[in-house]
């Protein structure tokens, strides 16, 4: 499991590094604006149903029936469930998409109210969305054969697929955009191209496993039946984090302009620690917690979600205390260049470190899902994961309006609410302060649902644990604060100033968690899983 993860991680520290370079590219060229808003929604409508149909309750669905038939039946069974699933959710996603396209103008209006009433950001973003909606039938297909090689735990390939979107789109940013004459509909073509060129990378991995095969409509196949009707309740459980940011963006369209490319760079921040280490521990370890399961190997199972839980916490609690300490050098550094001015620095900010207070629960709800999934208990997610949507959509409403009494000048307060929540700045950061409190309700009920279904025994050494945890965090945030009082103003610094200095922030607060951490007897052994 230490390996797959070593190799899931390194591979999808490659994406995500590209994904950040590919946000830079699109911040410089084009700024934070009507059109940038315009492609972060029509890109983040397929790009959470990607999140449910493939990355989430599909491949929770698919991988413990898939392991089970590995495990118990023979290669040619294994070949046609392949061809089985292949088939049936090509086809059903051909319809979805199909109807999308067709109906983009109605789906815009569904995800950005507030667009409408603009003529030319509501026509670009129906015209984006017709162009990256095929890209969910892509990734799906994508996602099926990435399933299928994770099973074989060869996780390097799969992890290192998205790479190809990333270099699209910085492909798209660059030079596409200086030869169309609405320059925003470059990334819409990236994004058509990254889905197919995805597809057709994953294939030589599977000819080399003899999984490649035509596919066939398999509705009434037992096995493709039974992740169907898994799917169905993984939906919600899943996905919630990326339903609540859909939510987020149907009100951001009320807001000021600027307000969604805001929010789409703090998510991109965040999904460094949560790809990197959130996703890819509950990828590696859904495998092996089907095999005990399958096996009825109550301690191993235990065993490997201790594993990943202790794992997740070394990797997530830094991770949280950094972005919020270092959310402005950050988007200072990596975005304010270009287009991108110094207001955008300081709105970005605010959404980055309101999101990162959740990344503990975001990473660790990646874990404990894989332990209700390999179980094939799909309903306890989505009890979970609705009671967190629903208190998300509250305390929107809540935080939302707290802030505009406080901010809104007078004059606005008199008049129509949303009228004036689309002229006061800032207010974006209520939609990252809901999410991040609704992941920690949803982590919570998880946990505790799960130690009552006496499935998972916590292993000893717990307390040593977060004690040296505790210790290297308290570290790291006293050297980061010394270094925010010494450089309080990132704004008005030259770029060779900013980089120079978040290197030296970002190393010394990375060396003080590592140094404290081995100090206190922490160990490299201490990762191994038996």
């Amino acid at each position: 499991m230490l390996r797959g993860l070593l190799s899931f991680s390194s591979m999808t520290m490659v994406s995500r590094v590209l994904g950040l370079l590919r946000d830079i590219s699109i911040s410089h060229v084009f700024g934070a604006n009507v059109a940038t808003d315009a492609f972060w929604v029509a890109f983040r409508i397929p790009n959470f149903m990607r999140r449910m149909f493939a990355e989430g309750s599909f491949s929770t669905a698919f991988v413990p029936v898939f392991t089970e038939v590995k495990e118990k039946g023979t290669h040619a069974e294994l070949k046609e469930l392949m061809s089985r699933v292949a088939g049936t959710l090509g086809g059903v996603l051909l319809v979805v998409t199909a109807l999308c396209v067709l109906f983009a103008p109605q789906v815009a209006t569904v995800f950005t109210p507030g667009a409408v009433a603009e003529q030319h950001k509501f026509t670009l973003t129906v015209e984006l969305l017709r162009l990256t909606f095929p890209f969910l039938l892509f990734v799906s297909l994508t996602a099926l054969a990435g399933g299928a090689l994770n099973s074989f735990h060869r996780f390097g390939l799969p992890a290192l697929t998205p790479v190809i979107l990333n270099l699209c789109m910085i492909a798209g940013a660059w030079w596409l955009s200086r030869r169309l004459q609405t320059p925003i509909l470059a990334l819409g073509w990236a994004v058509f191209a990254a889905g197919i060129l995805q597809v057709l990378f994953q294939l030589p991995a599977l000819r080399q496993l003899d999984l490649l095969t035509w596919p066939r409509w398999g509705w009434s196949h037992p096995p493709v039946r039974r992740i169907m009707q898994q799917m169905v309740p993984t939906l919600f459980g899943s996905s919630v984090s990326q339903i609540n940011l859909l939510f987020d963006t149907v009100i951001a369209s009320l807001l000021i302009s600027g307000s969604q490319t805001w929010l789409s760079q703090a998510d991109r921040f965040l999904e460094l620690p949560l790809g990197v280490f959130g996703v890819a521990l509950g990828t590696v370890i859904l495998p092996s917690l089907s095999r005990h399961h399958v096996a009825t190997d109550h301690e191993g199972f235990s065993k490997a979600l201790d594993w990943g839980l202790r794992t997740t916490l070394l990797i997530a609690m830094p991770a949280m205390f950094g972005l919020m300490l270092l959310a402005q050098p950050l988007v200072a550094t990596l975005f304010q260049n270009g287009q991108f001015r110094p207001f955008d620095t300081r709105m970005a900010t605010l959404s980055v470190t309101a999101l990162s207070f959740g990344v503990p629960a975001y990473a660790l709800v990646k874990v404990l899902l894989p332990a209700f999934y390999a179980r094939k208990d799909t309903r306890t997610p989505v009890r979970a994961g609705v009671a967190s949507l629903l208190s998300n959509m509250l305390l929107n409403g809540v935080f939302l309006y707290a802030l505009y009494a406080l901010w809104a000048p007078p004059g606005l307060k008199a008049g129509p609410l949303l009228d004036g929540l689309s002229k006061v700045p800032g207010l974006h950061l209520a939609l990252g302060m809901a999410s991040a409190v609704a992941s920690y309700i949803n982590l919570a009920l998880l946990w505790r649902w799960l130690r009552r279904a006496d499935i998972y025994q916590q292993q000893p050494g717990w307390g040593r644990h977060l004690t040296r945890l505790a210790l290297a965090c308290a570290a790291m945030v006293a050297m980061l604060l010394l270094g925010r009082w010494y450089w309080p103003d990132w704004t008005q610094l030259q770029v060779i100033g900013r980089v120079w200095r978040l290197a030296v922030l970002v190393g010394g607060g990375g060396a003080t968690y590592v140094a404290v951490l081995f100090a206190t007897g922490f160990r490299l052994r201490d990762l191994q899983h038996d």
